[in-house]
C-alpha cells in the first residue's frame, strides 16, 4: 500500500485477506448438514469492503468514528481505504438496506414458523490483533462469544462452551462483543435470540483461505451441537 495514496490491487488482496470471514459458510454447510434439525442459513456474499451489514448506521457507532462503519473508509491498518468524504448512500442504498431487510424478513418467517429465532452469527478472527481493533488488547480464545444484553440469555452461552469445548476454552465479548438482531427486533422482541460465535482463525485455515478439511469438519459438527442444543 502505498503511502498517501488509495489501496492499489495487491493491498485490497491483503485487505480481503485480513476481512474474510474464510471457509466460515464451509463451517455452517457441515453444521446444517449434520444436526438433527437443519437449521436455516443466510449467507452473506459480499465483501465487508463492500459494506459491512452488522455495522449500525449511526455516527454515534465507534466502529464509524474509526472509518470502519457500513462503508469502511480506513483500512484494518488505518490506512486510507476510500476518500473521508465519500457519499456512502449508494452503496448503504444498494447493498446494506436490501441485507438488513433480507434478514428482518427471515427472522420474522421463522417466528411464524416456530414461535422463536436463534441466530448464530458465525464468523473468524486473527490470533494476532490487527491495528483497527479498538479492543484488541483483550483475551484471543480460540472461540469468542458475542453477546447482546437483551437478546442472549446464560443457557445459550452456556451450550456453546459446551458444544465447543473440544476446541479449548472458549471466551466471552473480547476481542469482538455483541451479537446481531435487526433492528426492527432488537430490544422488541424476547423470543429472538442471538450469539455470535468469533472463531480464530489458526484453528482451521493453514493460509489465506486455504484450509484443513478436518478442522472444518470438526468446527462444523461443534456448531451442528450448539443448532442441535438450541432446537
Amino acid at each position: 500500500m502505498r503511502a498517501g495514496l488509495l489501496p492499489d490491487d495487491a493491498g485490497l488482496e491483503r485487505e480481503l485477506d485480513h476481512l474474510t470471514d474464510a471457509r466460515t459458510d464451509e463451517i455452517a454447510a457441515w453444521a446444517a448438514r449434520s444436526a438433527v434439525t437443519a437449521p436455516w442459513r443466510f449467507v452473506n456474499l459480499l465483501s465487508r469492503l463492500v459494506v459491512d451489514p452488522e455495522r449500525l448506521p449511526d455516527e454515534r457507532e465507534e466502529m464509524t468514528a474509526a472509518g470502519m462503519g457500513v462503508v469502511y473508509t480506513r483500512t484494518t491498518h488505518r490506512g486510507e481505504l476510500r476518500p473521508a468524504d465519500v457519499d456512502p448512500a449508494p452503496l448503504v442504498e444498494r447493498y446494506f438496506t436490501p441485507y438488513a431487510e433480507a434478514m428482518t424478513r427471515a427472522v420474522d418467517a421463522r417466528l411464524a414458523a416456530t414461535g422463536r429465532a436463534v441466530i448464530l452469527d458465525v464468523h473468524s478472527y486473527p490470533k494476532a490483533p490487527l491495528p483497527y481493533e479498538l479492543h484488541g488488547d483483550g483475551p484471543r480464545p480460540p472461540v469468542c462469544l458475542g453477546t447482546d444484553s437483551v437478546h442472549t440469555p446464560p443457557a445459550l452461552v452456556a451450550a456453546a462452551r459446551r458444544a465447543f469445548a473440544g476446541f479449548g476454552a472458549t471466551g466471552t465479548d473480547s476481542p469482538f462483543a455483541g451479537a446481531y438482531v435487526p433492528l426492527a427486533h432488537h430490544g422488541r422482541d424476547p423470543r429472538v435470540t442471538a450469539l455470535m460465535v468469533e472463531i480464530r482463525r489458526d484453528l482451521y485455515l493453514t493460509g489465506p483461505g486455504e484450509a484443513a478439511e478436518p478442522a472444518v469438519r470438526g468446527l462444523g459438527s461443534a456448531l451442528a451441537a450448539l443448532v442441535d442444543a438450541v432446537s
